[in-house]
């Protein structure tokens, strides 16, 4: 069994791993690296796929040509809808002879971004509901994978079996730890310690946060915190504005239930939050279809900003930006770019957490500037996070028992802590253990 680091080993994003079983391979996710197009954006210059190439946005995929592993690629296997795992599919999954395959609501988020950027689906999509198995046909003999359903910040994520005749391979990235999630099914403990009895080879794990000394909360906290900040602060004549995730669904549930407590219309605004919830939709798992508002285009925006202008206390206004990007709904308002004015006490509420990047950090500092020179109320972190920490990733490398771990998801300062967790829990660098980068290959 070879392992290729494609993507997001060196960053945190542009998410890709490879596994080659010789006759036949296999990609597991192919994401984008967000930063450079944050900044292409901001240069207002084209998306395609030699422009998001040359900036370092798309995994280096050509490495497989090289290897002579491309036409023996038989399935892409994305683990789950946020863009830094599927984001560069449609700009690179045409190059291979494979099908797609993955959650319903992945696929759903998926077809969308094809749609958004007028590129045509050249794979076989192929959705697989969440603790099901798919089977996929090798050169001379078929490969079980298994869906196993896991808990994170979006819907239907998954944890990824492939069973070889090396043992299984497990594709473990973005996760936590949720027992009671708000919307979805709990992680599936059952299914897992079956792979673990089974035999893991070799298991690709996100450690995103394993210096982090802490077992993540669960979602239920988020809603908490969100509930005390919408319903116990003094805004009966304040607008409110919430931005979080706009793949985070049941983040958007909560907002709307505490919106409906507040006797508030909640509004949401921009093409990303429609993206989303229009593929929960789809996909029946969004049950506050009826209770929202959605303005999607520029000028649906313009004209539901100028109402709620005039009487901002009947609505509460969901919007991306909260990373600060340039050209984001949240942004333009802080600029007085949007028919929309803060006035003092205004509340904005960051139910999420900037993704630890320069560019974001940067950014969301112009941004907080603008509003505290608007006099508006910032409430910040009112979040929990959709990774695992330090002690999460302790009883999960426990629970599986595998023979190889090859920690991902972030730079190498990030991949460092969990060596060194391995490392106390009886793993030994570069033997079990094994810190990659972009472009490497290792040999199980």
């Amino acid at each position: 069994m070879k392992i290729y680091a494609i993507g997001g080993y060196n960053e945190v994003g542009k998410n890709m791993t490879v596994v080659d079983l010789g006759e036949d391979a296999f990609i597991f996710d192919c994401g984008l690296f967000l930063p450079p197009i944050v900044q292409l954006q901001e240069r207002e210059k084209s998306t395609n796929e030699k422009a998001l190439r040359v900036i370092g946005a798309l995994p280096y995929d050509y490495f497989l040509d090289s290897k002579g592993i491309r036409e023996r690629v038989r399935a892409i296997l994305p683990s789950h809808a946020h863009l830094d795992h599927i984001g560069a599919l449609p700009y690179v999954a045409y190059r291979y002879n494979a099908e797609i395959v993955g959650t319903p609501f992945t696929m759903e988020v998926l077809k969308s971004l094809y749609l958004d950027n007028n590129l045509p689906i050249k794979n076989k999509l192929v959705s697989v509901q969440p603790n099901s198995s798919y089977y996929v046909q090798g050169k001379n003999k078929k490969y079980k994978i298994d869906f196993v359903n896991i808990t994170h910040s979006t819907l239907q994520t998954s944890m990824i079996a492939l069973h070889t005749d090396e043992g299984v391979f497990m594709y473990c990235n973005d996760f936590k730890f949720d027992k009671n999630p708000i919307l979805g099914k709990e992680p599936n403990y059952d299914l897992l310690k079956k792979l673990a009895k089974e035999g893991v080879k070799a298991m690709v794990v996100d450690s995103l946060y394993s210096k982090d000394e802490r077992k993540t909360a669960s979602e239920k906290i988020a809603r908490g915190l969100l509930e005390d900040t919408m319903l116990s602060t003094q805004n009966e004549k304040a607008g409110i504005l919430v931005t979080t995730f706009s793949s985070h669904i049941a983040r958007l549930k909560s907002i709307v239930d505490f919106s409906k407590q507040l006797h508030r219309k909640p509004v949401f605004l921009g093409r990303s939050l429609n993206k989303y919830v229009s593929a929960a939709i789809n996909v029946k798992l969004c049950p506050f279809t009826r209770d929202i508002i959605v303005a999607k285009y520029r000028n649906q925006v313009e004209k539901m900003l100028k109402r709620i202008n005039r009487d901002r206390t009947k609505y509460v206004i969901v919007s991306t930006g909260h990373q600060g990007e340039p050209g984001s709904i949240l942004d333009r308002l802080s600029k007085g770019q949007l028919p929309y004015t803060f006035n003092h006490e205004d509340q904005v509420i960051f139910s999420s957490s900037i993704i630890p990047t320069e560019i974001n950090i940067n950014n969301r500092k112009i941004m907080d500037d603008h509003l505290k020179k608007k006099g508006v109320r910032i409430f910040n972190n009112v979040h929990v996070s959709g990774h695992a920490g330090r002690e999460d990733l302790r009883d999960f490398v426990n629970m599986m028992s595998a023979e190889h771990i090859i920690p991902a998801h972030g730079d190498p300062d990030k991949l460092a802590p969990m060596i060194e967790l391995c490392n106390e829990l009886g793993y030994k660098t570069g033997k079990n253990v094994h810190l990659l980068s972009n472009g490497m290959e290792l040999k199980v």
